[in-house]
C-alpha cells in the first residue's frame, strides 16, 4: 500500500504556480515556490518558459536559499527529482493585461496552471499576475460549481482577535443580489476550512447599520441574507450591516459586498495603512528620545509589522470554482509566493470546493444560476 492511500496518511498536495506572474517574476516566484514545497511537504509545479525556470530551479537549496550551480546542493530537492518541476508554457499575461488576456494568452502560463487542475494533475493554482487576468483565465478555464453565478474574491483583513474576511474584493464589479448571498456561502466555508471558526458572523458592507439603509442592491441582498439560504443551503449567521468603519473592527468574520466596493475599500485600507506605517516611522525615528524609547517597543512593533504585512496572509482566493485559485499580490517577493502556495495547499486539504458544495445545498444543481 502507498504512503498516500495508507489509513490516516496525509493527502499529498500538488500546487501549479504560474512562475511568470508578478513584478518580481520568474526569480521571485520560483525562490518562493521551492521554500513552500520544503516547508510544507507539498508538491509544486512551475508553468512558464523552460529556459528561464530550468537555470533558477538549480540553484536552488532546500529551503530557497541560492546556491552555486554544481555545487552539492545544485539540484534540489536531493533525493525528491519530483517535488518541484516544469511543465512548459509559451506564452504569459503581462501585469497591465486585463480580462481579454485570457482569450488572447490561450498558452500563457496562468492558463496552463488552470489546465492542470483541470485535469487532476494539481490540487490548486498559485499566481501573481494580473488580477483581472488570472480571475478570466481561471473563470474560463476551470468551471463554476453548480448554484455560484460568479466566483468571488476573499481577502483577509488584520483584525484582533482573528481575521476577517472580505468578499468580494474586486472579482465582480456589477453583481445580482443573489450572488451576495453566494459570497456569504464562499466566505462561510473559508474560514471555517482555513481559521477554524465554526459558525462564521457574516455581515453585509453598506452606509449605515440599519436594515433599510444602503442603494437597491444592499437593500435587496439584507433581504435574503436575512431569510433561509435557498435551494436547501446551510443557515448563514447574518449580524446585519456593518459599515466602512466596521471592517476592521472585528463585528464579523465575513464582511460581504460587490467587487468595485469591496475593491474600493480594500485600496483605502492598504493605502491607509501605509500612510500609518511611515507615520509611525517618522515619529519614532524623529528623535533621540524617540528612538531610545522605541528600542523598549522593538518586539511589539514586529509583531504590528507582521500582522499588516500583505505578504504574510498569502493573497486572494477566488473561491466558486471547479480547483483552489490563490492570486497573490502582483508586487509579491518570495515571501509572499511562499505565503501564497500555503494558503493554496491549507484550502485544498481541507477540501474547500467540497465544503462550498455542501453549503450551497442539495437543490443546486436542480436550480443551477448560470452565469450572466
Amino acid at each position: 500500500m502507498s504512503e498516500e492511500s495508507a489509513p490516516g496518511a496525509a493527502r499529498r498536495i500538488t500546487i501549479a504556480v504560474d512562475a511568470m506572474g508578478g513584478d518580481n517574476a520568474p526569480a521571485e516566484v520560483v525562490t518562493g515556490a521551492v521554500a513552500a514545497a520544503a516547508a510544507f511537504d507539498i508538491d509544486v509545479v512551475l508553468t512558464g518558459r523552460s529556459g528561464q525556470l530550468q537555470p533558477l530551479l538549480t540553484t536552488q537549496a532546500p529551503g530557497g536559499i541560492p546556491v552555486a550551480p554544481g555545487s552539492a546542493n545544485g539540484t534540489w530537492p536531493p533525493g525528491h527529482p519530483d517535488q518541484v518541476r516544469i511543465v512548459p508554457a509559451d506564452d504569459s499575461l503581462a501585469m497591465d493585461e486585463g480580462a481579454l488576456a485570457s482569450w488572447r494568452r490561450p498558452r500563457s502560463s496562468a492558463a496552463i496552471a488552470c489546465q492542470l487542475v483541470r485535469r487532476g494533475q494539481a490540487e490548486a493554482v498559485v499566481s501573481a499576475g494580473s488580477t483581472a487576468g488570472a480571475v478570466a483565465t481561471a473563470r474560463l478555464r476551470l468551471r463554476s460549481l453548480p448554484g455560484v453565478m460568479r466566483p468571488g474574491l476573499a481577502v483577509v483583513l488584520p483584525t484582533r482577535p482573528g481575521p476577517t474576511l472580505l468578499v468580494d474584493a474586486g472579482a465582480i464589479a456589477d453583481p445580482k443580489p443573489e450572488m451576495l448571498v453566494a459570497f456569504a456561502q464562499l466566505g462561510v466555508a473559508y474560514a471555517q476550512v482555513a481559521h477554524d471558526i465554526g459558525e462564521p458572523r457574516v455581515g453585509l458592507l453598506s452606509i449605515g447599520a440599519e436594515p433599510g439603509k444602503g442603494n437597491r442592491l444592499a437593500r435587496r441582498a439584507h433581504e435574503l441574507l436575512a431569510g433561509a439560504p435557498p435551494h436547501g443551503g446551510l443557515p448563514i449567521h447574518f449580524v446585519g450591516n456593518v459599515e466602512g468603519g466596521d471592517l476592521l473592527a472585528g463585528k464579523a468574520d465575513v464582511i460581504v459586498t460587490d467587487g468595485f466596493t469591496g475593491n474600493v475599500a480594500l485600496k483605502v485600507l492598504e493605502g491607509a495603512a501605509a500612510f500609518a506605517a511611515e507615520q509611525t516611522r517618522a515619529t519614532l525615528t524623529g528623535s533621540a528620545a524617540a528612538r531610545f524609547g522605541a528600542l523598549f517597543q522593538r518586539r511589539g512593533l514586529r509583531e504590528l509589522a507582521a500582522r499588516m504585512d500583505a505578504e504574510t496572509y498569502g493573497g486572494a482566493a477566488l473561491l466558486g470554482l471547479e480547483g483552489t485559485v490563490v492570486i497573490a499580490h502582483g508586487a509579491s517577493t518570495a515571501k509572499g509566493v511562499t505565503s501564497a502556495c500555503h494558503l493554496a495547499a491549507d484550502l485544498a486539504r481541507g477540501r474547500i470546493t467540497e465544503k462550498i458544495r455542501e453549503r450551497l445545498g442539495p437543490g443546486r444543481d436542480r436550480h443551477f444560476l448560470r452565469r450572466s
